[in-house]
């Protein structure tokens, strides 16, 4: 009786009944990953801060491991497949940013930061990765002039309302502010420019925005302001009458983040590799994107720190309907 009751005792229970909640909590995890959408928003907003930093969420996985392995737990080691494959299948692809083939332009987009106190300097970092189209946020009235004088001679072309700016290597007209303000912010509030660039693919509509910031605060996730600037640059993507677009700016938000969902459900941002830009010094999420309309991401990432707090982000974008169609065959040619 003594050695059947001994036998029955924690240190020498079946590997496969120790470790339970080990094994719960790997089972949670996954449908966490899986079913994100399902956390509600109701209370502090909890469902776009998960969405907002889900890939770390994989993190629990070798942590799990280690407990599992020193718990010596066969059930908890079996549980913790089904949080690795979710994490895989979400986001296994995005490992190694992938090349999905030749482009027609370059893009970068940088929130240069209003508090960057060398705005020359980060304009020479952007010219080095030769894009066609740059796109900059948080510009000041005394930083301007700076960026205007660096980018003029690669960037003859410029859109600029409020803090938001365009520079080209196209010509670029019909320049017009953005109206993505939410109610309740003051009126000398313009983060948004929308302008046509004419290239040999044809015309496109480009856009540049820069969402509320978001903040995480006592009584939860504050996304407000940022939920309805992107409903408001959701309603004019959609009412946009060229066929083409992009899109760069800060969004203040993740591919991931149901608050994006208005813009993102319009765009394609299939070249959605981690490329995390923010914070320069960690960087833990990308909220800075480049997203297109009947174009195609073929490629992006993340180009070396500036004076700014974000990473400038560089994307590929294909125009041609195949890489053997020649320029000037895209629409509003």
């Amino acid at each position: 009786m003594d050695w059947r009751y001994r036998g029955r005792g924690t240190g020498s229970r079946s590997p496969w009944v120790r470790g339970r909640v080990l094994a719960s909590l790997a089972v949670l995890t996954a449908g966490l990953l899986a079913f994100h959408s399902a956390v509600p928003n109701a209370v502090g907003r909890l469902g776009s801060l998960l969405e907002t930093f889900l890939p770390w969420l994989g993190l629990a996985v070798p942590l799990l491991l280690v407990a599992a392995l020193l718990r010596r737990s066969a059930l908890a080691l079996v549980a913790l497949l089904l949080p690795a494959a979710v994490w895989a299948y979400l986001f296994g692809g995005l490992l190694p940013a992938g090349d999905r083939g030749a482009h027609d332009i370059m893009a970068v987009q940088h929130n240069v930061s209003d508090e960057n106190a060398d705005p020359a300097g980060t304009a020479t970092a952007l010219i080095e990765a030769a894009p066609d189209l740059v796109a900059l946020e948080e510009l000041t009235s005394s930083a301007l002039p700076v960026y205007e004088k660096a980018l003029a001679s690669d960037y003859p072309f410029q859109a600029v309302v409020g803090t938001v700016g365009l520079w080209s290597k196209f010509p670029l007209s019909d320049v017009r502010p953005l109206d993505i303000k939410p109610e309740g912010i003051r009126e000398d509030w313009n983060r948004g420019v929308r302008s046509t660039a004419r290239t040999p693919w044809g015309d496109i509509a480009v856009y540049v925005a820069h969402l509320p910031s978001v903040r995480i605060r006592g009584n939860g996730f504050s996304t407000g302001w940022r939920d309805e600037s992107a409903g408001l640059l959701g309603d004019a993507i959609a009412a946009e009458k060229l066929d083409r677009m992009i899109l760069l700016g800060d969004l203040n938000s993740t591919v991931d983040d149901r608050g994006l969902a208005p813009v993102s459900s319009r765009m394609d941002s299939a070249g959605r590799a981690f490329a995390f830009s923010w914070p320069d010094a960690f960087p833990v999420s990308r909220i800075d994107h480049i997203m297109t309309r009947s174009a195609t991401v073929t490629s992006i990432r993340t180009l070396p720190a500036t004076g700014s707090d974000h990473l400038p982000i560089a994307a590929g974008i294909r125009l041609a309907q195949d890489q053997h169609r020649t320029p000037g065959g895209g629409n509003g040619a």
